[in-house]
C-alpha cells in the first residue's frame, strides 16, 4: 500500500464527498460569504460536517453547543441534525464573524433554531443555564481543557463531546513540538485519556483541510466536576 500524498487524500476527499455528502447551496453560499469577507478558511471539511450531523442525529440530541461559531458552516450542519424545537447555542468572540454567521444561517433556513452568543468563551460558559446533548469544540486550542471541563459541566451522562483538530499535521505527537495551539490541543487529549468523566478517542484525518484529526469523547455517570476550573 503506497504512502497518501496531498493529491492523493485529497482526490479521496473529492470522491467521498462527493458520494456521501453531495453539493448543497445554502453550505456552499456560507463558505463564499466567509470568504469573501475574509474570514479565515478553516471551517471543517464537508465530510466532517456530515460527521457532526450525523452525531447529532446519532445521540438524539435536542441542545447543542458549539465553542468557534466562525462563518456557521459547523452550526448550519449541527442545527440539521436537530429536531425543528431543539436549539444550537454557538459562541463567537468576534462579532463581525457572528454577524456573517447570522445571514448564513438565515439563508440556510436554520437561523431560528441557532442563538448565536458573542463573547469570549471563558466569559459566556459559565453564563449558560441547562444541560446539553452534544458539545462541539472548535476555538482557540489553548484553552481546549477549560472548554472540556465546561462540557463536563454542561452536559449529563451521555453528552457526546466532540474535539476538533487534535492531529495538527501530526506535531500532536512531537514532544519536542512548542507552539501553544500544540501544546494545547495534548494538554486537552491528555485530560480526555485521564479524566474518568470522559470515554474518548481519536482519529487522524485526511481530507481537503490538511493532515489534522478529530477526538470523539461521551461524557460518563461520573459528572460531579470539581469546583476549581483548569486554567488553559
Amino acid at each position: 500500500m503506497a504512502d497518501p500524498t496531498p493529491d492523493a487524500w485529497r482526490r479521496v476527499d473529492r470522491y467521498l464527498t462527493d458520494t456521501l455528502v453531495g453539493q448543497d447551496a445554502a453550505l456552499d453560499a456560507a463558505v463564499a460569504a466567509q470568504d469573501d469577507a475574509g474570514l479565515p478558511s478553516i471551517e471543517v471539511a464537508p465530510v466532517a460536517g456530515k460527521l457532526l450531523h450525523l452525531l447529532a442525529r446519532i445521540s438524539g440530541a435536542r441542545r447543542v453547543l458549539e465553542i468557534g461559531t466562525l462563518g456557521g458552516y459547523s452550526t448550519i450542519w449541527l442545527a440539521r441534525g436537530i429536531p425543528a424545537d431543539g436549539r444550537v447555542t454557538t459562541i463567537e468572540a468576534e462579532p463581525r464573524n457572528a454577524d456573517i454567521a447570522r445571514a448564513n444561517l438565515e439563508r440556510a433556513g436554520v437561523g431560528d433554531r441557532v442563538e448565536i452568543r458573542h463573547g469570549r468563551a471563558e466569559d459566556v460558559l459559565p453564563t449558560l443555564v441547562g444541560t446539553f446533548d452534544l458539545v462541539f469544540i472548535d476555538a482557540d486550542k489553548e484553552s481546549n481543557t477549560l472548554y472540556l471541563e465546561w462540557a463536563a459541566r454542561l452536559g449529563h451522562p451521555g453528552t457526546v463531546v466532540v474535539v476538533d483538530n487534535v492531529g495538527r499535521s501530526g506535531e500532536v505527537a512531537d514532544p519536542d513540538a512548542s507552539a501553544s495551539n500544540v501544546v494545547g490541543t495534548r494538554r486537552g487529549l491528555e485530560m480526555l485519556g485521564a479524566d474518568p468523566r470522559f470515554d474518548a478517542t481519536a482519529l487522524q484525518t485526511l481530507d481537503r483541510k490538511g493532515w489534522d484529526g478529530v477526538a470523539i469523547a461521551v461524557l460518563t455517570d461520573v459528572v460531579d466536576a470539581t469546583d476549581d476550573l483548569i486554567e488553559p
